[in-house]
């Protein structure tokens, strides 16, 4: 009968290393589990029921049953799927994650979903529009994780974001390493609360850098922009503006990426050319809007699968301390990407 340490030998690993590959195998290298496994299948070896072995058992995690809130959302659109997906990505990259999502819409800020008023959740993740506080209090026995912004400073709960701040401070560092002196930050969005934080720090620490900075701000639709795309004429007036600005500036701070398409086609329509009139650098980083692209600007990649990663770990850690006391707020740092990588 074969044994780990046949396991091990054949596999040049210690029998320690075979015993963890067996019962916790979220704690080996994924390569060397790779090995592992491998030999186990060659030596057609089976091990024993967990309740036969000995040494440690892997511990399963008891399934949380979790909803996410859209405050503000409407069921079905394509436009939540993302956050979906980045919370089935992290199921994947850490097995102890055992989680039952729910997905839980509301059409504004005094509406609580039917589903919260009518099952129990261990915890919810908020995102989107801020609910009303007499909603708030409505759930204040259940553990509850803000997500991403839009949230008032005076909101009672745990939050996790996105470094915002940070992200303009980056953008403004950049530009001035590519030599430019005159820079401006455009946006068709000025109000949505994500990027209002980028253009202000973007403003004030080209400032501190001696830098002349220009703002070229949209009229706000407030979140409108990330179900609705602006009109070609609302671009057009936008780059107008910014062609306007003398001396040129050069170096160009784009805080979102979900429109800056249509800027480069209408800067190209204006006979400006990336590399030769202006670089830009964008305050976030879609793939599939990015590879869409006829060129390839810097970006700041605000490390989403982190931030879903932290919220998943935060809401289950209150989940276990429902007697902590205290707020809690989180944020990520970005990661200034100069060109895509392999790009």
């Amino acid at each position: 009968m074969l044994r780990i340490a046949d396991i091990a030998r054949k596999a040049n690993v210690s029998a320690a290393t075979v015993s963890r590959a067996i019962n916790q195998p979220g704690i080996v290298a994924p390569g060397r589990l790779k090995h592992i496994h491998s030999v186990m299948r060659e030596l057609d070896y089976e091990p024993p029921p967990p309740e036969h072995r000995r040494g440690p058992k892997r511990h399963q995690a008891e399934v949380r049953k979790i909803g996410v809130w859209f405050s503000g959302g409407r069921a079905g659109d394509p436009n939540f799927d993302w956050f979906r997906n980045e919370l089935n990505k992290a199921q994947e990259r850490n097995p102890r994650y055992r989680i039952d999502l729910t997905m839980l819409f509301s059409s504004g800020a005094r509406e609580l979903p039917r589903e919260i008023r009518e099952k129990s959740f261990d915890g919810i993740i908020i995102q989107g529009e801020e609910p009303a506080p007499e909603i708030v209090a409505r759930i204040s026995s259940t553990p509850c994780v803000w997500f991403m912004t839009r949230r008032s400073t005076s909101f009672r709960g745990d939050y996790i974001e996105p470094d915002n701040e940070a992200n303009g401070r980056m953008g403004a560092d950049y530009l001035r390493s590519l030599g430019y002196t005159n820079v401006a930050a455009i946006t068709i969005e000025p109000d949505y609360s994500a990027i209002a934080r980028r253009v202000r720090a973007f403003k004030e620490h080209a400032l501190e850098l001696g830098l002349a900075v220009h703002c070229v701000l949209g009229v706000s639709h407030d979140t409108k922009f990330l179900t609705t795309p602006p009109t070609p004429s609302e671009i057009a007036t936008l780059v107008k503006r910014y062609l306007a600005v003398k001396p040129p500036a050069g170096g160009l701070y784009i805080p979102s990426d979900y429109y800056c398409g249509m800027i480069f086609r209408a800067l190209r329509e204006a006979g400006r050319l990336p590399g030769r009139d202006y670089n830009a650098i964008l305050g976030h980083y879609t793939p599939e809007l990015y590879h869409n692209l006829d060129h390839s600007p810097a970006f700041i990649d605000i490390n989403l699968p982190t931030l879903v990663n932290k919220l998943v770990d935060h809401l289950l850690w209150r989940i276990e301390n429902p007697g902590a006391i205290g707020r809690i707020g989180l944020m990520v740092s970005p990661t200034l990407m100069p060109c895509p990588q392999g790009g």
